[in-house]
């Protein structure tokens, strides 16, 4: 058989195939597994906003909402604000239960009644002491035992909100355990920055998502799964459930706040300081948030997004993206340097770029630390922040 035939045998053999194919139902491509759909360990998290971003991971995967592959589905009514619901958002903290229960058992009451109460005596010295029903007004100057009243009762009621009012203040302060999951929360004009510095250092970016007017060739919009209006990012802050956290805040630029209701949390991110608190988030979910001090023109394009799964699943998000997990119930070890200080990615970069300008140095007795993802080389933030 010459070479024409051969082509022409096996033209015919692969239409055969493709008719039984086709008559009996074509094969299915095997479904890739989570670990495959999701990007490859050690890739940059540059956000999604340009036409090379990282195509979105399957629903199961461990990399869950980071690398614009939405995880959790924002449910309504549960970690982001709601239309004519009147009240705070449901808590899932042990100190915003306590505070939620707190607002709604003393402080409203208190408030409530205080307020009716001085409505009526507004009324009664009106109608009492009318110019008519008091046409000689009366000179008493003194009450003793009115002004001992008026005295001690504002300060017990003082009191009594301040007991529950100072351990609530105390615990929202309290040092977190060891073995807590340290999340350093940076703040920038406009858009936040994380680092995970004890599980490998690795660093995400959260930026605001357009909406589909808004987003150019290549940018991924938001849709209903990422979120709400201005509260959607596209890269998700990923938390444990059930583990405590401990949560540092600092600045690149000018004073910022990471707050997220649901949490109770609202901590002022400071250049130059490092402030600290700690939680527990006892539910899994969705979770949003905004920068809660006015920090520029676009301040109100800083939203927070925080997607709390099991420890499991947070575990998996760690290996994804290239990260470790510590020894359990370790005490932290690592030094978290303030922005600009020695130590820090800033001060690391333009050690690093000095060095490769005065090129190669003998005897040199550290060499510049290798750095994660920073803020600063982010080449999609400016593009994407305050949108």
């Amino acid at each position: 058989m010459g070479t024409s035939g051969l082509k022409r045998t096996a033209i015919a053999a692969g239409l055969s195939l493709a008719a039984m194919g086709l008559g009996a139902g074509a094969i299915a491509a095997p479904t890739p597994t989570p670990q495959q759909a999701a990007a490859p360990a050690g890739v940059s998290n540059t956000a999604p906003t340009t036409a090379a971003a990282t195509p979105p991971a399957a629903p199961s995967s461990p990399m869950l909402a980071v690398d614009g592959a939405p995880g959790a589905v924002a449910q309504p009514g549960i970690g982001q604000p709601s239309n004519g619901v009147f009240g705070l958002q449901p808590q899932v903290t042990r100190n915003g239960e306590f505070a939620h229960w707190m607002h709604n058992a003393i402080l409203f009451p208190v408030i409530t009644i205080i307020s009716l109460f001085v409505l009526g005596l507004l009324i009664w010295v009106v109608i009492r002491y009318r110019a008519q029903a008091n046409p000689i007004p009366s000179k008493t100057s003194h009450n003793t035992t009115i002004e001992v009243i008026w005295t001690l009762l504002p300060v017990a009621i003082l009191v009594l909100i301040a007991l529950p009012s100072i351990g609530l203040l105390q615990a929202q302060f309290k040092p977190a355990p060891a073995g807590a999951v340290t999340l350093k929360a940076i703040g920038n004009q406009w858009y936040w920055s994380y680092q995970y510095p004890d599980h490998g250092g690795i660093e995400i970016t959260a930026n605001m998502l357009k909406e589909k007017n808004q987003a150019g060739a290549g940018e991924r919009a938001r849709t209903d799964r990422d979120g709400p209006r201005l509260l959607a990012t596209d890269n998700r802050v990923v938390l444990p459930v059930g583990v405590p956290i401990r949560l540092i805040t600092t600045a690149n630029d000018v004073i910022h706040s990471w707050a997220v209701p649901a949490f109770w949390i609202k901590l002022d991110a400071v250049p130059g300081r490092l402030n600290e608190t700690s939680f527990t988030i006892e539910k899994p979910g969705l979770y949003f948030g905004q920068c809660s001090e006015l920090c520029g023109a676009r301040h109100a394009y800083m939203p927070i997004a925080v997607e709390a799964v099991t420890p499991a699943q947070f575990a998996a998000w760690i290996r994804a993206k290239g990260g470790t997990m510590p020894t359990p119930g370790a005490a932290s070890d690592k030094v978290i340097p303030q922005p600009g200080a020695d130590g820090s990615a800033a001060k690391a970069e333009e050690g690093s770029a000095m060095a490769n300008a005065a090129g190669p140095v003998e005897n040199a007795a550290t060499a510049a630390p290798a750095t994660t993802q920073g803020a600063s080389g982010n080449p999609s933030a400016a593009g994407n922040a305050g949108q």
